[in-house]
């Protein structure tokens, strides 16, 4: 059961790096398309229980705050994406 938590969050942290590794990059669809597959990770992850409720509160809060900071976010202007880390 703990090998299952520790490789959930894994994967989702590794989904966190390439939504940045996309922004940093300018591939503005890949990281909009990452983010939205963050979020159906989180989802299945959580309902099938390999993602434990802190650890989904956590992850969700955080994917909110992400999707509340990439509104907007197109092919236009991309700077503030590039000074903050997520």
């Amino acid at each position: 059961m703990f090998f299952k938590k520790s490789k959930a969050r894994r994967q989702v942290a590794d989904k966190f790096q390439e939504i940045q590794m996309n922004l940093e990059n300018n591939y503005k669809d890949l990281a909009i398309l990452s983010r939205k597959e963050l979020e159906k990770m989180l989802e299945e992850l959580y309902g099938s229980g390999e993602l434990a409720e802190a650890d989904y509160s956590y992850y969700k809060n955080k994917a909110d705050d992400l999707r509340q900071k990439m509104e907007g976010y197109d092919h236009t202007n991309i700077s503030k994406f590039l000074k903050e880390r997520y």
